[in-house]
């Protein structure tokens, strides 16, 4: 009998991947969405749209009720362990069987970050709840890069406050493809795991940059910004304050080597090794691009 997987986040970059990973598949796929006029694409996708909130632990019941599996992303945001929370106590009152959570990197009471202490708050429930569980922690996003697509194709520049800090960048659409091999996978197979999910390589900015740049044809620099100058910037652009100050963290985390690993996690579980930054940005070429004049 097919099983029924509840996609949260299911318009994000992660969980639109996943979907992808999860195409063709015997599963019947099922998406939360908390504005319904988004709901277009998904449904044209023949996947099944609940309207809910994480936020409203009301408005849930419906969109879990014969729920086999949970695929559990989060916003980042204040109150992420309270959505996590609802999310798997209208798990557990609707008796599905599997969770499988994206966390977030270095995940634990004492990491650097507000991000990564919200996020061990809400692992350590899931692993109390009854559920057969799965945890995936990635690394850094390659797709962090596209927030400055604009800026890179127009002037051929971007800037992070990481200083030169050494990176095990993934590309997201791993991530997805980890979650979909754990999500087809039987409950058993990889109850009780964490894995932290990374990229193939270390490497620098700077040296994401060069290698963008002979893509491209034309020089592409990385800058090194302030803290200050960070949060100014995202919040100029329209990321809130509290999100602005979390990235600011990350990226004074990463300069002190907090960021500086691979794992084979991504191999492991995939069979095949994690997309090289290069493979990244071949494919978003596009988006990195100057608009013909």
């Amino acid at each position: 009998m097919s099983r029924t997987v509840l996609i949260t986040g299911a318009n994000g970059a992660v969980s639109s991947a996943l979907l992808d990973a999860l195409e063709g598949s015997d599963l019947t796929l099922r998406a939360l969405v908390r504005d319904p006029s988004k709901s277009a694409q998904l449904e044209r996708r023949g996947v099944e749209v609940f309207a809910a909130d994480l936020g409203d632990p009301t408005s849930l019941p419906p969109a879990f009720d014969g729920v086999d599996d949970l695929w559990l992303l989060t916003a980042m945001d204040p109150r992420s362990p309270e959505h996590s929370m609802n999310a798997v106590w209208a798990a557990r009152q609707a008796g599905v069987e599997r969770v499988v959570r994206l966390s977030a990197i270095g995940a634990a009471y004492d990491a650097p970050t507000r991000n990564g202490r919200l996020h061990a708050m809400a692992d350590h429930e899931l692993q109390a709840s009854g559920r057969h569980w799965t945890i995936l922690r990635p690394h850094a996003f390659m797709q962090n890069l596209l927030w400055q697509a604009g800026t890179i194709a127009a002037d051929g520049v971007f800037a992070f406050n990481m200083g030169g800090a050494r990176l095990g960048m993934i590309d997201a659409r791993d991530v997805a493809e980890v979650a979909a091999h754990v999500l087809r996978a039987e409950p058993e197979r990889h109850h009780g795991k964490i894995y932290t999910l990374s990229g193939p390589q270390i490497m620098t900015y700077v040296e994401a940059a060069e290698q963008l740049g002979q893509l491209l044809g034309r020089p592409v620099r990385y800058v090194a910004a302030s803290a200050e100058e960070a949060h100014a910037g995202m919040v100029g652009s329209g990321i809130s304050h509290w999100l602005a100050g979390m990235l600011v963290e990350y990226g004074e985390a990463m300069v002190t080597g907090f960021g500086e690993f691979t794992t084979p996690d991504v191999e492991n579980v995939v069979g095949r090794p994690a997309r090289s930054f290069g493979v990244f940005a071949r494919d978003h070429l596009a988006a990195f691009t100057p608009e013909p004049r």
